[in-house]
Formats: C-alpha cells, sequence, structure tokens
C-alpha cells in the first residue's frame, strides 16, 4: 500500500518517521511546503493509505472535500501524535483503513480503535471478504442490506461457481441456487437484485496489425464483451507478443482499462503446451501459430477461458487465472 503521512509537530513527526520507517511511505509537515488543503488533494489522488498524525477533527475537515465512494476513497488513519491510537476514519473495509490502523498499531503500539459495526461484533464483513477474494463489487448500495442481516441475525445465501475453501463463518451459507442467493460471484454481470462480486482473475491476449488504433481495439474489446458475457472488471491484465511492446493504440487501449501488459516472444508463446486456435499468416508474421491465446494463457498462468475473437485487424482472447476462494474474511498478518 503507497502510504502518506501528514504531520503537525516535532513529536508527530518523529512517530511518522518511525511508523513510515516499518511500513514504507513518505512523511510530511503541514505547511512545509504545502498547505493542509494542497496535500490532501494530492495525497487523495496518489496514495493508497493517508496517515494523519495528529487530532481526528483536523483530518475530517482536510478530506471532507474530497469524498467520492466507499469504493474509490484511499484508506485514512489517524494516529494522535503519543502513539496511544490508531483510528480508521475512511474506508475501513473496501480501502484496507482498518488493516492499515492494525499495522501501525503493531509498529508503535498503539490500540486500533476499529468502530465498524461488523468488527466490533466480530462478524462477517462482506466487503472486507469481497477484497480478500481479489473481487470488485459490481453494485456497493447492496452490502450495507446484507451487514444489516448478519447483525440482525439472519443467514444470507452465497453462491459461487468455484469451490470455496474452509467452513462458511456464522450467519453464512453456501447455495448452489443463483435464483435465492444474496451474494453472487460470477465473472459476468447480474441482474438480480444480489450483490455481484467479480472476481478479477482474467487476462485479455492481443493481437493485432502494426498501426492499429485504440478505437479499433475498443470496438473489438466491447464485441468480446458481448460475446462471452463477461463483466470488462473481470480483467486485470493484458498480453500480447513483444513486437507489439510499442504499439501506441494497444498501449494507449490497455491504459485507458487500467490494465498493466505483458509481453512475450515468438519463442516463449509457440513452447507454450496446450491447444490453440492456428494461423497461417499469423505464423508467417509473427514465428508462432497464435498471439492472443498463448499470451493470455501465458500472462495468466491458468488456462484459456474464451478463444480467439477476431475482426478488424485485431484479435482477442481470454484466459483464468487459477482461483481458489476461501472463508476468511479478517486478515490473520498485517504486518
Amino acid at each position: 500500500m503507497q502510504l502518506r503521512y501528514l504531520t503537525f509537530s516535532d513529536r508527530g513527526e518523529a512517530l511518522a518517521t518511525r511508523l513510515a520507517a516499518g511500513l514504507g511511505g513518505t512523511v510530511s509537515r503541514c505547511g512545509r511546503p504545502l498547505s493542509l488543503a494542497a496535500w490532501t488533494q494530492a495525497a487523495f489522488a496518489q496514495a493508497q493509505g493517508l496517515v494523519f498524525v495528529g487530532a481526528a477533527g483536523i483530518a475530517v475537515r482536510a478530506i471532507a472535500p474530497y469524498l467520492r465512494s466507499k469504493t474509490a476513497d484511499p484508506a485514512v488513519v489517524v494516529v494522535d501524535e503519543c502513539g496511544q491510537f490508531a483510528v480508521p476514519i475512511l474506508s475501513g473495509h473496501l480501502g484496507g483503513a482498518n488493516d492499515l490502523a492494525r499495522a501501525l498499531a503493531a509498529v508503535c503500539g498503539a490500540v486500533p480503535v476499529l468502530t465498524t459495526a461488523t468488527d466490533v461484533r466480530g462478524v462477517f464483513a462482506v466487503d472486507e471478504w469481497a477484497k480478500g477474494q481479489n473481487c470488485w463489487i459490481a453494485n456497493p448500495e447492496r452490502i450495507k442490506t446484507i451487514s444489516a442481516a448478519v447483525l440482525a441475525g439472519r443467514t444470507v445465501r452465497v453462491y459461487s461457481p468455484w469451490p470455496i475453501e474452509g467452513l462458511p463463518p456464522a450467519g453464512v451459507e453456501e447455495t448452489q441456487d443463483t435464483a435465492e442467493c444474496d451474494i453472487r460471484l460470477a465473472l459476468g454481470p447480474s441482474d438480480s437484485p444480489c450483490l455481484s462480486l467479480v472476481p478479477r482473475i482474467l487476462t485479455l491476449g492481443i493481437g493485432c496489425r502494426r498501426g492499429t488504433a485504440q478505437a479499433a481495439l475498443e470496438g473489438s474489446f466491447q464485441t468480446l464483451l458481448a460475446q462471452s458475457g463477461v463483466h470488462p472488471r473481470a480483467i486485470s491484465a493484458a498480453a500480447s507478443i513483444d513486437r507489439k511492446e510499442r504499439e501506441p493504440g494497444l498501449l494507449a487501449f490497455c491504459r485507458a482499462h487500467g490494465w498493466s501488459c505483458r509481453f512475450y516472444s515468438a519463442a516463449q508463446l509457440a513452447a507454450l503446451p496446450g491447444e490453440f486456435t492456428p494461423s497461417e499468416f499469423v505464423q508467417s508474421v509473427t514465428g508462432v501459430d497464435n498471439v492472443c491465446e498463448r499470451s493470455a494463457v501465458c500472462a495468466s498462468g491458468g488456462g484459456l477461458y474464451w478463444r480467439k475473437c477476431a475482426g478488424n485487424g485485431v484479435t482477442l482472447a481470454l484466459a483464468q487465472a487459477p482461483y481458489t476462494p476461501n472463508w476468511r474474511w479478517q486478515r490473520e498478518d498485517v504486518s
């Protein structure tokens, strides 16, 4: 987690320096040179975690203008300058502020002060669980419905096409009935009123002609999504052959979706075992019979999920990384 610390006194700066030595991150002093507002604005946009070493009221007023949503806001934790308490005040679960508070407390001997109801009661926290399972939450407004049910002592039902390791926690049970579930893990969109969790476990393999524009890649991508039924958030990375690592359109396309892109040589792709859709033309140009399927599988470390989708000089394919969700929702190691 990329951390930034803001301090207001010599004592606070010394504590922040100690915390940064243990957990990483950069330490700043308010007003040197940035004002409170300027520092907060920059940190909100660039960091994953903000740590105010000082009064909680200062932190609350500072972050208020920049709040967006629980799915987008970074973790914010306040630590008093004596290092007695670490208080998460924003994004406790999805942003990781609760875990960050525990980690900060472990470094300086503070007490982590958690106020989220599920943590206080020690019951299943679905948003924290979703984060631990590498899932994107399609409809986060449903989180409060699930949490309210668990806190009220009602049972919530979870559907997953992947076997979930371990035993469900109290108040949770597994079901194979997608019509009756309250929480659903799936790679595609859901029209049901359940909380929809999308595992981010797919890699997009890309083949394209030289000079292919970003718009052409985007058009082919939308076709792939329509054919495969995959939610775009299920894709976490892209891959291609090393001949394409300087293609402006491909690189811009990946940046627009927030994907890293890995590139492989023809020899690496050709050495990959498995059945792939061959093309004599691709073989003659690149030295390997298929780029999109092979690169997707190579990068994912798993198996082919959706075979080649071709059109307008673009080929796309999807591969799925190995995935085994588990029922743990609280981190056991916060160091």
